[in-house]
């Protein structure tokens, strides 16, 4: 026997909103290409190789958190 479980889907709600304000211009938050029950980081134009974003706001998080 298999149930099937609702999956969670990450949404724009779930996002805090100094998380959208610190987003640089050409980036939002869509679903990932990766894993459709997350938001992905999509670039809405080519962003040159060494661009530096910040300052950046948040907690900090180990690599095996995200």
């Amino acid at each position: 026997n298999t149930t099937d479980t609702p999956v969670a889907v990450e949404t724009l709600d779930d996002v805090p909103e100094h998380v959208l304000r610190g987003l640089p211009e050409d980036v939002r938050l869509f679903p990932s290409a990766v894993d459709k029950t997350r938001l992905g980081v999509w670039a809405t134009k080519s962003i040159l190789k060494g661009k530096k974003f910040g300052p950046f706001v948040g907690d900090k998080k180990k690599r095996s958190q995200v």
